[in-house]
C-alpha cells in the first residue's frame, strides 16, 4: 500500500510554529506560561489540503456531499472553512446540529445520525429539512407520525408543511470487530443500526422501505481506526447490495424507478498514528470501494470522515514542569495529560501518541535516551501520555509537542480537577518570496489566528456553582 507523506512542509510549519510559541513576546502569538500551560495548533494549510484530498479521491459522474463529522472537530471556526468549501456536516446531537448551522452548513447538507433521537429532535429535523438516518423500528415509527405517509409532507407540532428531509436506516452489517473493540461499529452485538443479518432483519427492512416511499437512503459506518479498508468495504458491500434488492422490488412491486439514490457510506478512515506518513489515503480508500464494490458508484454517496482529515493537522503543546526520576524510571510533569488526551490515558495501548521533545528555545532536543513517563497535571496515577517510552532527557522547561491530536483531543475536554478547557490556534507560515520568484518555505513568518480561547476559572467555577434554591435547600 502506498503511503503520502505529510511532507516535509508540514514538519516545517510545525517546527516554525512551535519556535515561534517558545520565543513568543507579543500578544499576536500565543504563550506558554503559567497562566497558559498547554494550548492546541492546527496547522490551517494542512485542513484545506486534506479536505482537497478527498474531494479528489471521490470526484465523478455521482453526486457527493463531504459531511464531517462534527464530533471531531466541534470549533465553528473550522466547520465555517468547511461550509463554505461545500462539504456538509454530520452530527449526532442537538448542540451539534445548532452548530453545524450556525457554522453556515445548510440544512440539506447536514446529516443527523444520533442513535437516541428524541421525539423534539426528530420535529426540529424535520423542520429543518436535514437527512436523517434512523437508528431502528421504533424510531422508524415514531417518523411516519411526523411524515404523514407522504414524500415532502410533515405534520410537525399539529400543522402540516413540507421537508426536503432525506431519510434513511442505518445499518449494522455485523461484518466483523477490528483491533479496538470500543470503537467498532460492526460487530454482532453494536448499539448502531439495525443488524443486517439478525433473523429476519432483512425482509423487514425491505418491507420498511417498500412500505414508505420516503425512504430514500441506507446509512452504513462500519470503519474505524483498528479497521483495515478491507473491512470497511465489507460493510459498504452490504448496504449496496441491500439497495441493490430494495430497488429491484420496489420496481417490481410499486413500479418505482430506483427508491434508494443515496448511500451513505460513513467515515472511520483509520490514521498513522506512529509517524508522519498520512496512510492510508483517501484515494487508495477509494481504490479498494471501487475493487470491491463498484455498484457504490451507481448511488450518490455520503462520507462522514472526521479523523482522517484532521488528525494530522493538530499539535498540542506545553512544558516541562519538573523532572524526577522515581524506580529507575525518569518522569516528566507536563500540563497536558487526561484533559486533552482522555482515550490516551485509560486505554493507552490502542491509542498511543509520539512525544516531540524540545528545547526551551523551540528547537528540537537532542540528548541521551532514556526511559521516561510523560505525565500530566491530573491526580490519578494513569494520567499519562507516554509510558516508559525512550526520549531524550526531558527538564524542566522543556517543551513537548504531541502531534497528529487534531482531532478528537481538542472535541472531548475531560473537567477532572476542574481542568479547563485549552485554548486553541491555527497557524499558517506565509512563505518569503525571493527576487526570483521562488518561494522559500522555512523563511517565512508565522500567523496564529485564535480558534477557541481557553476556559478562564471564572467560567469554571459558574458551570460548577449551584442555583440559589439548591443553596438554600443544602443550607449554605
Amino acid at each position: 500500500m502506498h503511503s503520502n507523506q505529510s511532507g516535509p512542509s508540514v514538519l516545517v510549519s510545525r517546527d516554525q510554529a512551535i519556535k515561534a510559541v517558545a520565543n513568543s513576546t507579543v500578544g499576536q502569538v500565543p504563550q506558554l506560561d503559567d497562566s497558559t500551560p498547554v494550548i492546541g495548533l492546527i496547522d490551517l494549510d494542512q485542513i484545506e489540503t486534506a479536505y482537497e484530498h478527498l474531494t479528489s479521491a471521490f470526484a465523478g459522474d455521482n453526486d457527493v456531499l463531504h459531511a464531517v463529522a462534527c464530533k471531531a472537530v466541534p470549533l465553528q471556526p473550522l466547520l465555517r472553512y468547511y461550509a463554505e468549501a461545500g462539504a456538509g456536516c454530520e452530527v449526532a446531537s442537538p448542540g451539534e446540529l445548532e452548530l453545524a448551522l450556525s457554522a453556515g452548513f445548510a440544512p440539506e447538507n447536514i446529516v443527523f445520525d444520533s442513535p437516541a433521537k428524541t421525539m423534539s429532535e426528530l420535529k426540529r429535523a424535520v423542520e429543518l429539512g436535514v437527512s436523517m438516518n434512523i437508528d431502528n423500528f421504533t424510531e422508524l415509527e415514531r417518523l411516519d407520525g411526523l411524515l404523514d405517509g407522504q414524500t415532502t409532507s410533515a405534520t410537525v407540532g399539529g400543522s402540516t408543511g413540507t421537508t426536503s428531509a432525506r431519510v434513511g436506516v442505518r445499518i449494522n452489517p455485523q461484518s466483523g470487530t477490528g483491533t479496538i473493540g470500543a470503537l467498532s461499529t460492526a460487530t454482532q452485538t453494536s448499539k448502531f443500526g439495525i443488524g443486517l443479518a439478525d433473523p429476519g432483519a432483512r425482509e423487514a427492512l425491505i418491507e420498511a422501505y417498500l412500505a414508505r416511499p420516503w425512504l430514500n437512503q441506507i446509512h452504513v459506518h462500519s470503519g474505524s481506526q483498528g479497521i483495515s479498508l478491507d473491512q470497511a468495504a465489507a460493510g459498504v458491500e452490504a448496504v449496496v447490495e441491500l439497495a441493490q434488492e430494495i430497488n429491484a422490488r420496489a420496481a417490481q412491486t410499486h413500479g418505482r424507478d430506483r427508491q434508494v439514490t443515496r448511500i451513505d457510506i460513513g467515515g472511520g478512515l483509520p490514521v498513522n498514528f506512529a509517524g508522519e506518513d498520512i496512510t492510508p489515503t483517501f484515494a487508495e480508500y477509494r481504490a479498494v470501494l471501487e475493487a470491491q464494490v463498484p455498484g457504490l458508484f451507481d448511488f450518490d454517496i455520503i462520507t462522514e470522515f472526521g479523523r482522517a482529515l484532521l488528525a494530522k493537522a493538530g499539535t498540542i503543546l506545553t512544558y516541562v514542569e519538573y523532572a524526577k526520576v522515581t524506580g529507575g524510571r525518569r518522569i516528566a510533569m507536563t500540563h497536558a495529560g487526561v484533559q486533552v488526551a482522555t482515550r490516551t490515558a485509560y486505554a493507552p495501548a490502542d491509542w498511543p501518541l509520539r512525544i516531540l521533545p524540545f528545547n526551551p528555545d523551540g528547537s528540537p532536543k537532542s540528548a541521551e535516551a532514556v526511559p521516561t513517563d510523560v505525565a500530566g497535571p491530573a491526580c490519578f496515577a494513569g494520567d499519562l501520555l507516554a509510558r516508559d517510552r525512550m526520549l531524550p532527557r526531558l527538564d524542566a522547561g522543556d517543551i513537548v509537542a504531541v502531534p497528529d491530536t487534531g482531532a478528537y483531543y481538542f472535541s472531548n475536554p475531560f473537567s477532572y480537577n476542574l481542568l479547563p478547557r485549552v485554548p486553541i490556534f491555527g497557524y499558517r507560515v506565509r512563505p518569503d518570496v525571493s527576487a526570483d520568484a521562488h518561494r522559500h518555505l522555512g523563511e517565512g513568518e508565522v500567523e496564529f489566528s485564535l480558534i477557541r480561547r481557553g476556559q478562564t476559572i471564572a467560567e469554571v467555577l459558574a458551570e460548577a456553582a449551584g442555583s440559589d434554591w439548591q443553596t438554600q435547600s443544602l443550607g449554605v
